[in-house]
């Protein structure tokens, strides 16, 4: 038969034996919670000084290409590869470093720009321009030829209409002269959701990129104005690099890409031939020193730093990027 032990018979001693049991349990608990925030502090500290180290180790490897061929007589190359953009390797800085270097050289009989870009920036690819013009002027002895590989479209043909003389492959995509802006609107699509944009700002047209709001006739006007007007700047640049080569047709600078030979055909490009064949029988050096510069990781972590600091104002601003391409 079951019987219930009452209060009034529970002995103290036990009591108090399970609350020494208790206060054991939480003391180890507190303890084992202290030593894994010791662990993980030190863990994080170890990855820390690691990555510090492989930033130190990779700093020498910064810079300039092999130079240890550049006491002799060659041909300078500086790479132009991927979306032309300020976070990107082939951001106007970047090419502007390889390229003061290149011309700077005692050693180097002329210049290859090798190119193989979609474009990007017309801000970006206009720096470069300007920048090759500027050392031509001040190194008139020194010719640059532009190589373009798979692609040399828009703002990479920017950069290349600034050089001497453009060679492409035969089957190179070359040309693409235009300018694009594109967006999204979704005005409609949060009127059925039924969500309401609240958007506060200060100018009549503040907002007319952004892709929440009507867009206006004039803002629409307005906007293709700009893109003329780039579109201008852009053809006035291959005009002045091409000259006379150029076989002027309706087409020429519609933003149509066409392959080497067409491009050939057309006066975008003097012929056909890699960087190795220009090297060789164009410059009449084969031996080629890499003058691009390649960042180290501590100037790209700085770089992605400042980018990112200047997207978070623009963005605490209200300031978005224009969505403008040499593309």
């Amino acid at each position: 038969m079951l019987k219930w032990k009452s209060s009034s018979s529970i002995d103290p001693r036990d009591e108090h034996r399970d609350w020494r049991l208790i206060e054991a349990v939480v003391g180890e608990v507190v303890q084992e919670q202290k030593r894994a925030r010791r662990w993980g502090i030190f863990f994080k500290a170890l990855t820390f000084a690691y990555l510090f180290i492989v930033l130190i180790l990779f700093l020498p490897r910064a810079g300039v290409g092999p130079v240890s061929d550049a006491g002799e007589s060659h041909t300078a190359l500086v790479e132009i590869d991927g979306v032309i953009a300020a976070d990107q390797p082939a951001a106007a800085n970047t090419v502007v470093t390889g390229l003061r270097a290149a011309f700077e050289s005692a050693h180097a009989k002329a210049i290859i720009l090798a190119i193989n870009s979609p474009g990007g920036s017309p801000v970006q690819a206009g720096y470069i321009n300007d920048e090759i013009a500027r050392l031509r002027e001040l190194h008139a002895d020194t010719k640059v030829y532009a190589v373009i590989g798979d692609l040399g479209a828009s703002g990479g043909y920017y950069i290349a209409a600034a050089a001497d003389e453009i060679y492409a492959d035969k089957a190179s995509l070359v040309g693409s002269i235009g300018v694009t802006a594109s967006s999204f609107g979704f005005v409609e699509s949060l009127q059925k959701l039924g969500v309401e944009r609240r958007h506060f700002t200060a100018g009549e047209h503040k907002a007319f990129l952004d892709p929440f709001s009507p867009l206006k006739e004039s803002e629409k006007v307005f906007w293709q104005q700009v893109l003329d007007n780039t579109h201008r700047q852009f053809i006035e640049v291959v005009k002045r690099g091409r000259g006379d080569r150029l076989q002027l047709r309706d087409e020429l600078f519609s933003g149509l890409v066409w392959n080497g030979e067409q491009a050939l055909e057309l006066g975008l490009v003097d012929g056909l031939g890699s960087a190795g064949y220009v090297a060789r029988e164009v410059i009449g050096e084969e031996n080629i020193v890499d003058y691009t510069h390649r960042p180290s990781p501590f100037e790209l972590l700085i770089r992605d730093l400042g980018i990112a600091v200047g997207r978070g104002m623009g963005q605490a601003l209200g300031v978005s990027q224009l969505p403008l391409q040499l593309r």
